[in-house]
């Protein structure tokens, strides 16, 4: 397998089989395991031994030359004891204590195995509503979300990798604004995502600026009204403030539910590209785009039927992971095996763009979107129409959308989905996913103090080819981030490579739709905003997004996450001047002495040994000493802390820069965490870090990003009356791209991709 170092430590980290916390299996040793497991099930369909081993040897080779890849549960646990292959499952919640607790252990087995779960808590009865058992009132789905949030914390560490949630209320409920409101800049519910199940009866009254009804689940009466476009106003204000809620369009995603006699689809998974009946799970695998290609007359063309061939197997791959998975509880695994659900999927749709020469952000990509997108979900109901002669259709299949005549009978619901692809796509050294570009180039830190410049592989092949690549472009790119206002790069180039926030709003939201056109299940997708956008852009971007039929929206403005400080571009910062010392001389320098009298800041964070109570105090607007304070005097921790605190105030009153020292003591782990994703502090030492890096960062007016505002192309929304005024998109965004510093592997290279957030570097996800 033709690996990164980047793929070899994300395997290294999370797949590969391990023993006294040391990887005892290779990669291809661990796509042996998984394709011999997989292909075991054809000789429960009848197939002989020798048909099974050419079988294993297909899936094998298809991995190993990173063309498919299941998703990673399946890596991680196919062979293996736990042997729960899906990655997304949703489960009910209904209006009882009974219901909800139920879910929460199930949820919990989930989590455990390596599974994401998604919920809707619309069921459950407002807050203040009558309790009939006890004539008291109910405490509403915030309260129970916030169990479940909890819950989340308590088992994450307990399987390979963090769980991760979906919480959805319907917009007619009545607590919704509180649902709404429930990320916005309050820090709770970090193991979710949010999002607002949004109806076309909804969306219409917000073009025509009505009342819309509010309806108590308990009793299916009014429970009041509010103005729809108020309401509206409210899930833009959060999502411009913090990403969230996103928006599914409950009724567009219910118009293509493939078994609507079992029931609607009330949720998805933590991601939003897959919507699933309650008690339903699904597997999902990608083709590697960026591998489908031939050189003919000296270019390089599609090859349409090496993309055939991988549809077919990756169907096959699929379908019979469902029989060789091991499902948490009954109910799981009847409804899964009763629908076969698969969701075949694509990565490195960008670098197949770049490799034909067109640009992302252009009519000749979303033509292509479509060509590619159709071709796949044309031939992948062709290879589950084969299955389903050999195996028989999938038994849920009487009373679905297949069963007209003149249809072929299928193995399968659905067969397509575009789900987020962070790790496998690191795997597969690909571009993820549906996105552009996120970046050209980042930086990885390979020793404690070594960091090592990446550039992306076909631009640093392009810049050579056409001679312009030098270090000095390198340097110049690792700066900007992307190729904007960089001289030395053709203006032809520049097109081709544009990076995520190069591209307006408008264009992610129409390859979104070009994609989601010929995509059974849904598309996982960052419409990403400059920080520089207002909020109306974003009320521009949910009216375009269901104006073109998109099956729901996620929205990110750079710098929104509300973490670590962030810095421009990817490369490290310039350090500040430091103050002037006493000495120079090696083992000579001195301290400068301490003034009488000192002003400072304090503030405190939570840390895996308690609360952290931290004193900067200030010489000349500089940091120059650092009090530090956990648990009871003359315990360990407190002279542990107390011992780092004297030599970080030592390093400041000798004049070491302020920002190096908190480089050194950011990310450092211990055996536990606090928080979550990004918020979580890793340890004693990275909470003083952060803290001294947030000093600098509010002091610093550098890294507040600004962009120029250009040209602007308007459309319509949904509506002649949708909200006052017209709705604008910049042409493109300009300007730096702001990175966060990732909690795993600590490089400022954390964005938010595919729905979610991920790191550039080590493949770490929040999803």
């Amino acid at each position: 397998m033709d690996l990164t170092a980047n793929a070899r430590t994300v395997l290294e980290r999370r797949y590969l089989r391990k023993e006294n916390g040391k990887p005892v299996e290779t990669p291809e040793e661990m796509l042996r395991r998984v394709a011999e497991n997989i292909a075991a099930v054809e000789e429960d369909y009848g197939k002989s031994s020798a048909e099974k081993e050419k079988w294993a040897e297909r899936f094998f080779r298809a991995m190993d030359e990173r063309k498919f890849l299941p998703n990673s549960p399946t890596l991680m646990n196919a062979g293996r004891e736990l042997q729960q292959l899906a990655a997304c499952f949703v489960l009910p919640v209904e209006d009882s204590l009974e219901s909800i607790y139920e879910t929460l252990k199930i949820a919990a087995l989930i989590h455990k195995s390596g599974g994401g779960t998604g919920f809707s808590f619309s069921r459950i009865r407002p807050k203040n509503d009558q309790v009939g058992s006890t004539g008291g009132v109910a405490s509403g789905p915030l309260s129970f979300l916030r169990v479940y949030n909890a819950s989340t914390e308590a088992v994450k560490q307990g399987g390979t990798r963090r769980g991760a949630n979906m919480g959805i209320l319907r917009v007619d409920h009545p607590d919704i604004m509180d649902f709404i409101r429930a990320k916005c800049g309050t820090g709770e519910y970090k193991n979710f995502n949010l999002s607002v199940a949004v109806t076309d009866a909804f969306m219409e009254k917000v073009a025509k600026g009505e009342n819309f009804p509010l309806i108590n689940p308990r009793t299916k009466a009014p429970a009041g009204q509010v103005n729809a476009r108020e309401l509206f106003a409210g899930i833009v204000d959060c999502a411009w403030a913090s990403g969230e809620p996103g928006v599914i369009f409950i009724d567009r995603i219910n118009e293509a539910n493939p078994t609507p006699a079992l029931g609607p689809i009330e949720s998805t998974n933590p991601c939003g590209e897959q919507p699933l009946l309650p008690y339903e799970a699904c597997i999902l695998g990608s083709i590697n785009l960026s591998l489908m290609f031939r050189e003919e007359n000296g270019a390089l063309e599609i090859d349409w039927d090496e993309l055939k061939r991988l549809v077919h197997l990756g169907v096959r791959f699929l379908d019979n992971a469902i029989d060789a998975s091991r499902y948490p509880v009954p109910q799981i695994e009847k409804n899964v095996k009763g629908n076969r659900k698969i969701g075949l999927g694509v990565m490195g749709w960008a670098e197949m763009l770049i490799k034909k020469g067109i640009p992302y952000n252009s009519e000749e990509a979303l033509n292509l979107a479509r060509k590619v997108m159709s071709f796949i979900d044309r031939e992948s109901k062709a290879a589950s129409a084969h299955l389903a002669e050999e195996r028989g259709a999938f038994p849920n299949f009487a009373g679905s959308i297949y069963d007209r005549p003149g249809l072929p009978r299928l193995r399968n619901a659905t067969t397509t989905t575009i789900a987020p692809t962070g790790s496998l796509s690191i795997i597969a050294g690909t571009s993820g996913g549906v996105e552009p570009l996120f970046s050209l180039a980042f930086t990885r830190q390979i020793l404690d103090n070594d960091r090592l410049l990446e550039v992306n592989p076909l631009f640093r092949w392009i810049a050579e080819e056409k001679g312009f690549y030098s270090p000095a472009l390198i340097e110049e790119l690792a700066e900007k981030g992307s190729l904007e206002g960089i001289a030395a790069v053709p203006p032809e180039v520049k097109k081709i490579f544009v990076t995520a926030h190069q591209i307006s709003p408008e264009w992610h939201i129409r390859m979104q739709a070009a994609f989601q056109e010929f995509t059974d299940n849904a598309v996982s997708k960052t419409v990403n905003f400059p920080r520089t956008a207002g909020k109306d852009e974003v009320s521009a971007a949910y009216h375009l997004a269901y104006q073109l039929k998109c099956k729901g929206v996620t929205v990110y403005r750079d710098g929104s996450l509300e973490n670590q400080p962030m810095r421009k571009g990817i490369a490290k910062p310039e350090l500040k001047p430091a103050p002037a010392t006493s000495g120079a001389k090696w083992g000579k320098l001195r301290p400068l002495p301490r003034p009488d009298r000192l002003r400072g800041i304090t503030d405190s964070k939570r840390t895996p040994e308690g609360t952290l109570y931290l004193t900067l105090n200030l010489h000349n607007g500089q940091p120059f000493e650092l009090f530090a304070q956990i648990g009871k005097a003359g315990s360990d921790i407190m002279a542990f802390t107390e011992g780092i605190a004297r030599l970080v105030s030592l390093c400041f009153r000798c004049g070491i820069d302020p920002a190096g020292v908190a480089d050194q003591l950011l990310g450092i782990g211990g055996s536990r965490s606090v928080g979550f994703g990004p918020h979580r502090v890793r340890s004693v030492p990275d909470a003083i870090g952060r803290f001294i890096m947030e000093y600098l960062q509010n002091l610093d007016s550098r890294t507040t990003r600004t962009a120029p505002v250009q040209e602007n192309l308007s459309f319509p929304p949904p509506g002649p009356e949708s909200s006052p005024g017209k709705k604008e998109f910049p042409r493109e965004n300009q300007g730096k791209t702001s990175f966060n510093l990732c909690p795993s592997c600590g490089i400022y290279a954390f964005a938010m991709t595919e729905g979610c957030a991920n790191c550039l570097a080590c493949g770490y996800t929040e999803c």
